[in-house]
């Protein structure tokens, strides 16, 4: 039987890639892309990887570095925005 701590850890990473994943959708939306796809085409990011980003599903570090760049902004000012 799984300890309480597992699952806290686990609703806890569960909901900070949901943060990871509205923060990328709205700095896209910011940046006038209606349509993730295009983004992720546009920046030579595959366009299914992306879509899962945007849903809040697991990646890499060195994958959400490439989205940030795409972006034109630091690390800092990815999380400055949704996080706590």
């Amino acid at each position: 039987m799984p300890s309480k701590k597992t699952d806290d850890n686990v609703a806890d990473n569960f909901e900070d890639l949901k943060r990871l994943g509205a923060r990328i959708k709205a700095l896209r939306i910011k940046a006038g892309f209606t349509n993730y796809e295009y983004f992720a085409y546009k920046h030579e990011i595959s366009r299914s990887q992306f879509g899962r980003y945007e849903r809040g599903e697991d990646l890499r570090y060195s994958s959400l570095l490439k989205v940030i760049r795409a972006f034109g902004i630091t690390v800092e000012e990815f999380f400055s925005e949704g996080f706590d």
